[in-house]
Parts: structure tokens; sequence; C-alpha cells
């Protein structure tokens, strides 16, 4: 079983290392944690991009692929995510783990060191970031900023909390907006980059089959040139809203042919709520599996979506139904989705329904556990949070959710805002 240690490394910067033996390969992560705002968001996710392009003694791509080719073939690349109302900005590296090694020689020492040289050791022209460099990543940040439009079920979801959370941090997307993406340059950039080395907490990973000491110990001596006088130890939680009298309903048009329609709740209930294990549950049978009343009657039985599910934004306490549907379907699959949950609030769901739910969502959590990339993102939640619970610790708390419990999560459930994308046509 694996074993989840957390360690203070510096002032601010702590490592959560998870022991196991399950896995042939290591994975190592560092994440800048910075206030999701407007005015610099698309600077920080600009930021890792940039230094993955070269260091001071490796200055482009094509060394740094030989020195990760020298790794066995290990990979180091840029992440840009958001947890609640906190950008997360670094990167998220996978190397062959020492216990495979052929002839039993140590990778994790050397791949720490290389993920410290990309953080710390950036190359510089004229003491600022390589013009060429921030030129072309920031064009291909303009290009991903405009390329979500294109996946539309993601694109209405993006669009309801960007509504929804208007004037809030959590409606600034993860990665800030064109206009201000467009408008940087090397020096801005280095200045930001200062900025987040020198005051923003730095939250490390490691899972493989290492120590967690010996873990600590490699990056402790990687990033030994770190700043730290400055650094913050933690960072402000979101701030809960109400829904407004009336829910808004914000329509938009586009080429497009289907209609997606998309729902926010307010739960006020977040991931440091000890009623979020019921609200899991409450989430899993309202839409969050093959199981859940969306699914079942919405899509399945009355055919009034192409689908229709449910999930959790668990570090700001919102609920988000997805669905698409025909356009001349949208009031019928509005009322059919929100006619499930008054069906859930009166508890109209049978002991099967509850205990599905409940499989689903403890098999879910334990299950995390066997993929790397599912465990990192986990932790890497729960670490900005300030959580300790794992995902056994976790599912536990929702085997002992009770019927009453899963009632008061619904029961807090409040309509907040309907996003309806509609064709131009229609």
């Amino acid at each position: 079983m694996a074993e989840t240690t957390r360690i203070s490394l510096f002032p601010g910067v702590f490592l959560t290392a998870v022991h196991t033996k399950k896995f042939r390969s290591c994975v190592l992560g560092a994440s800048f944690l910075a206030p999701l705002d407007r005015e610099t968001a698309s600077l920080n996710a600009l930021v890792p991009y940039v230094l993955r392009r070269g260091t001071a003694d490796r200055p482009d791509m094509e060394s740094l692929s030989a020195a990760l080719d020298e790794l066995y073939g290990g990979s180091i690349e840029p992440v840009v995510r958001t947890r609640g109302e906190i950008q997360c900005v670094g990167f998220l590296g996978s190397f062959l783990d020492d216990a495979y090694t052929l002839d039993g020689s140590a990778v994790l020492e050397d791949a720490a060191a290389l993920l410290g040289e990309l953080l710390l050791h950036p190359r510089t022209v004229s003491g600022s970031f390589d013009p060429d460099y921030t030129a072309s990543e920031r064009s291909n940040l303009v290009d991903r900023i405009r390329a979500q439009v294109n996946d539309k079920r993601s694109y209405a979801l993006l669009r309801l909390k960007r509504e929804m959370c208007a004037g809030e941090p959590f409606g600034v997307d993860r990665l800030g907006d064109e206009a201000s993406a467009i408008a940087i340059g090397p020096a801005a950039l280095w200045e930001r980059y200062q900025t987040l080395l020198h005051t923003a907490p730095l939250e490390l990973y490691y899972c493989g089959s290492a120590d967690p000491e010996r873990a600590a110990d490699a990056l402790r001596t990687a990033l030994a040139a770190l700043p730290v006088s400055e650094r913050r130890d933690s960072l402000p939680r979101p701030t809960a809203q109400t829904a407004p009298d009336q829910p808004r309903l914000v329509e938009e048009a586009m080429d497009v042919g289907q209609g997606k329609l998309a729902l926010g709740f307010r739960t006020g209930i977040d991931a440091w709520d000890p009623r979020f294990p019921a609200l899991l549950l409450a989430n899993a049978i309202y839409g969050g599996t093959t199981t859940s009343k969306l699914f079942l009657n919405v899509r399945e039985k009355r055919s009034l979506c192409y689908y229709a599910s449910s999930q959790l934004a668990r570090y700001k306490g919102l609920m988000l139904v997805s669905s698409g549907v025909e356009f001349d379907q949208f009031q019928a699959a509005r009322d059919e989705i929100l006619a499930q949950l008054d069906a859930c609030r009166a508890g109209q769901f049978d002991d099967q329904e509850l205990e599905a739910a409940r499989r689903s969502v403890v098999s879910s959590l334990i299950s995390a556990a066997d993929a790397q990339g599912r465990l990192e993102d986990f932790w890497l939640g729960q670490s900005v949070a300030g959580i300790p619970d794992g995902p056994d610790a976790l599912a536990a708390k929702a085997e002992a959710v009770r019927r009453d419990q899963i009632l008061e999560a619904f029961a807090a459930l409040q309509l907040d805002t309907i996003y309806f994308l509609k064709s131009k046509e229609a």
C-alpha cells in the first residue's frame, strides 16, 4: 500500500511524497501557486512553456531532449492547471523508477537536478527571457486560447463558469485571455517569473519507490538556489457566493450542429466542508455516473439529450451540469434536468441507486491509486487546499455517508446560471 508523506523543504516549499513500488516509472512535479487573476493569468501560464525551451547550460530543446534521453527517455512537460481560485504552473516529469534501471543506477537525483535547472536557470538574453522563445511560445499560447472554442462541450462549461463567476477569480480561465496573452513581452514575462520565484508557494510531488527523505534531499539540492525569504506559506480559500434570486440565462449563437446546455449550481459545500463526502454521493446520484438520474431519465428514457452529466468543482463549491441537446429541445431538456434534481431533493432515489452511487464514488477514489496521473492530480488539489485526506480516507468517509446527509446536500443546491449555446439559424 502506498504511504504519503508531507515534508517542508524550505519556507513555503512543500513536498508530497507517495512511497510505492507499484509502478515502473516515478513521477516528479513542481508547481508554483498564484491567486487566479485576470492581470497575471496569461503571464503565469506562459512562464513554464518559455522555461521549457532552454536553460543556461542546455539552451535549446535539442540539448534538453538529449539530457532526457540519458535519463532512460524520461519526460518533463509544462503544466498549467487551476484548483479552485489558485493557478498552478510548472512542470510534471516521468522517469524510469530506480528499481528498474538495468545496472542499478540512480535516476532520481539526476531527474530532480534537471527539474531544478528548468525552474531556476533559464536561458537568458541581456538579462531577460530569450525574445525569440518568448514570441514563439506566446503565439502558441494565443493559439491554445483560441482553440478552446473548438471543443464545444468543454467550451460551454468554460463559458458557464465565466458567466456564473464573473467578478470572481474562479471566472478567470487558466490560460488567461487572448488580449492579455498577445501583449506579453520578454521583460514583463521575466518580471512575472521573478515574482513567482520570490513569493509564490511551491508544491513539489514525488511518486515512486525511493524513500521520501531521499526524494526530499534530492529536491533540496536541486532547488538550493531558490529564493525563499519572501515566500508565502499559504494562499486564501475561495470566498463563498450565493445564487441570485432568479437564475441568469445566457445564450450564445454559433455555427453549431448541436445545442450545448449547461447549468451551474452553488452548493455551499466545498472540499473543506465536512459535508463534502455527502455532496460526492449526491452528485453521483444526480448526474455523476451511468446509473444517475440524468443519464437514465433525461438521456435514456426521454431521449432529450445526447449526453447529460454533472460534475463538481470541489475547491469552489459548484456543481456543473453539461448536456448536448437539439435546439428545439432546450426548454424540455432544461425542465427535465431540474425536475430530476427536485426528485433527488424529495428523496426519490431508492437504496439500490444510493449504493450504486456509493460504489461508484468509492471505486473511483480507490482506483486513483492505480494510475499515477490521477494520483498526482488528486494530491495537487489536496496539497494546494491543505487537506490531508488521501483517496482511501475520502473513500472511507463516503462509505459512512447516510441518506439524510445526502438529502441535506441536495437541499443546499441553488441554481445560479443557465448557459445555452445555440445555432445562429435557430
